[in-house]
């Protein structure tokens, strides 16, 4: 196999993120169009409980689905790094021992959520029928979450090496499935809500089909697992898994948060948020995509001691950032009306999207710095910057702001307080995000061959800026010439 080449350590740093947030946004998009097309057709259905149970039950999955996504930045930080340090025996191994555990996480995670659907959903508000309809979607939904686990950590580890375009299609691949199978399930077979939810099972296949072969056939980036392996692998990926996954699930425990507070005023303001929940990825589909596009590169860069072009790559990200957000902020003010009437909003529902689009939307340039930031401190060696900054977000930044916002301003000031949060958590973001680029330079952290982040890996240099990293990838030095998969 040709060697993997570290394509991010030259030229534009700009164009590296332009393509692979492009890129990236294209398969995100496709995924998120069809969880909006999921709320449509089930707006078309005419019962608002069913709206609302669609809304519980994603704020559920939402939190599974977010464990998944720690995991994947695990991959892509570990893997980029590998990558850029030339390390490609360790890519492999890595690569192999992230998808093992990302599994047996994943699979935990859901059995317990499994065992508690009834709990888990009373404790956020639903009740009646909107509580029942919830279940059943999510008994079909749910157990489908390890496969997904393996597909963003397959997508990931593609992102890693520079593969935008075929991460792209694995996510466009399951959107398309999805778009299919939802007006079929839901309306030809008269599934309505579990129709919606095994259309989205279908879809995980794919997800998975077309990010993990590729990994294989194309890139040859795994090698066979062991015992042995992925024993030893575990605190190496465990170091950047925890924190991720805690950073990632503290934004579904503040949803959580703001669901059950909204949910106090009844069932269509809950209908509102839902269809709220659906319009922000689309829209903001791009920021997303940015954030998990970002990761390699900066991984890369900082793997080969390229300290300089790490900090070029978050200046040229925050800006791009901004910009984007608000432009769609802008378009997203002029169709508030047209895009009420296509979810056939009325009263309190169409008030809470009116508020959203008005109001509250315009504070998303600050979750993009923030999501820009947390990227950055995964793959500089500092998780637990951004699991303080998430969790803090999700708990200081949520909760009185929410209270007094509900207080004072009623239904809307639930939503109020939440955008208030997000500025306030926004802005330390972007100051602890200046803090450690500015510690990076002072310290010379990976700039010269003798600094102790640097270890060696079969002869090839490998800089880490996480001590734990430094500590395994010592140790393996020769023990890492697996056999590569084959199929």
């Amino acid at each position: 196999m040709a060697e993997q080449s570290a394509k991010f350590v030259e030229g534009s740093t700009m164009r590296h993120i332009l393509v692979m947030s492009g890129t990236s946004t294209v398969g995100i998009m496709a995924i998120f169009i069809v969880d909006l097309l999921d709320m449509l057709f089930i707006s078309m259905l005419g019962q608002a409980e069913l709206a609302a149970a669609v809304g519980f039950a994603g704020t559920l999955t939402f939190f599974a689905t977010s464990v998944s996504i720690g995991t994947s930045i695990a991959m892509g930080a570990l893997m980029s790094k590998a990558i850029g340090a030339k390390n490609i025996s360790y890519a492999r191994e890595i690569g192999s021992s992230v998808l093992v555990i990302s599994f047996v996480i994943s699979a935990l995670v859901t059995a317990l959520m499994c065992a508690y659907i009834p709990e888990l959903l009373t404790a956020i508000g639903a009740e009646g029928r909107a509580h029942e309809r919830a279940e059943a979607y999510l008994w079909i939904l749910l157990p489908s979450t390890p496969l997904i686990a393996l597909g963003m950590a397959s997508g990931a580890g593609l992102r890693a090496a520079g593969d935008a375009k075929r991460s792209m299609w694995a996510t466009l691949a399951g959107g398309i499935v999805n778009a299919i199978l939802d007006p079929l399930f839901i309306f030809g077979f008269n599934w309505n809500v579990e129709g919606a939810a095994a259309a989205s099972v279908v879809a995980r296949f794919a997800v998975f089909y077309f990010s993990f072969m590729p990994l294989i056939k194309v890139h040859q980036l795994l090698s066979r697992p062991t015992f042995d392996s992925v024993k030893r692998d575990t605190k190496v990926m465990l170091a950047i898994a925890l924190p991720a996954i805690v950073t990632n699930t503290a934004t579904p425990i503040g949803n959580a948060i703001v669901t059950t507070a909204i949910a106090q005023y009844g069932e269509d303001y809950v209908a509102g948020f839902a269809v709220i929940g659906r319009i922000i990825p689309v829209c903001f589909a791009f920021i997303f995509a940015l954030s998990g596009a970002v990761g390699p590169i900066v991984g890369q860069n900082f793997g080969a001691a390229r300290i300089d072009r790490v900090e070029e790559t978050l200046k040229n990200s925050l800006i791009v950032t901004t910009f984007y957000t608000l432009v769609v902020c802008l378009l997203l003010y002029l169709v508030q009306d047209p895009l009420i009437a296509v979810f056939s909003l009325t009263g309190d529902a169409a008030h809470v999207v009116a508020a959203f689009a008005t109001y509250v939307a315009i504070t998303f340039v600050f979750n993009g710095v923030l999501f820009v930031a947390n990227t950055s401190f995964n793959n500089l060696g500092k998780p637990l910057y951004s699991t303080a900054l998430n969790l803090g977000k999700a708990t200081a930044g949520t909760l009185p702001f929410v209270y007094f916002g509900s207080l004072w301003f009623g239904a809307l000031g639930v939503l109020y307080g939440q955008a208030v949060g997000n500025i306030v958590f926004g802005v330390l973001g972007y100051i602890v995000l200046r803090f450690h680029i500015a510690e990076l330079h002072k310290t010379g952290e990976c700039t010269q061959t003798k600094d102790p982040s640097i270890v060696s890996v079969n002869s090839q240099p490998f800089c880490s800026h996480d001590p734990v990293m430094i500590e395994e990838v010592s140790k393996i030095d020769k023990q890492l010439e697996s056999p590569t998969l084959s199929g």
